[in-house]
């Protein structure tokens, strides 16, 4: 039996009002820094194998518009898992390339349906790779975030606060600042579990200053 999945952790940016989206894009500029950073972290494994010999792989967890807004040629996402979900997998697995890929993606109904499948068929899939499940990141979009916020099975949320408000159409649906369930960490903790260097205070790229929050549910 494949070892059971871990904890989902949501990943995003949003503005001080929580928008994260306009007309199926981001309502920011282009940010290489921050796009670096989210790459990073969803591929970032440690170690690099398991104790077996098994590599390791994490996996991206997204609705079929997130899927949609990547250019095709960035996807599926490198070196993940690309899980898209979908209230109708039959008619978007049809128009899928057939071919063959560890990255996927696998076509879920539900959040719930693609734990399942990770559970089970798809994680002895993993395993006859020779590879093996690490994290599980939820990318997006807004009805995603509000299904796997609900969840238990979601432990922590990575934000990239974006200290300047943009014109958006889609939102997070929680501020995690008002909350008494989920708990803002330490600089240094973000740092632990993502592997990255966080700059204190935040950094500043074309004009728009950000910072790397971590939140985790109490």
């Amino acid at each position: 039996m494949p070892p059971k999945p871990p904890s989902l952790t949501l990943i995003l940016a949003a503005t001080p009002s929580l928008g994260i989206g306009n007309g199926g894009g981001l309502p920011w500029p282009q940010l290489k820094k921050e796009m670096g950073f989210f790459a990073r972290v969803t591929k970032r494994t440690s170690p690099s194998t398991s104790v077996d010999g098994r590599r390791k792989i994490n996996a991206v967890l997204m609705g079929r518009k997130t899927w949609e807004s990547i250019p095709p040629k960035f996807r599926p996402l490198k070196d993940r898992l690309n899980v898209v979900i979908t209230s109708k997998p039959q008619a978007f697995m049809d128009k899928l390339d057939k071919r063959e890929d560890v990255e996927g993606p696998m076509v879920c109904s539900s959040v719930l349906d693609a734990i399942s499948q990770l559970e089970g068929e798809n994680g002895e899939k993993l395993a006859h790779s020779n590879m093996e499940l690490e994290k599980i990141f939820v990318i997006g979009g807004a009805s995603i975030y509000t299904t796997a916020l609900e969840l238990p099975q979601t432990k922590r949320v990575l934000l990239t606060k974006m200290h300047k408000e943009y014109e958006c159409d889609t939102f997070f649906p929680v501020n995690l600042e008002e909350t008494t369930i989920w708990q803002n960490k330490t600089r240094e903790q973000v740092q632990e579990f993502t592997g990255e260097e966080i700059q204190e205070g935040g950094i500043e790229e074309q004009g728009v200053k950000f910072e790397f929050c971590m939140y985790e549910r109490e």
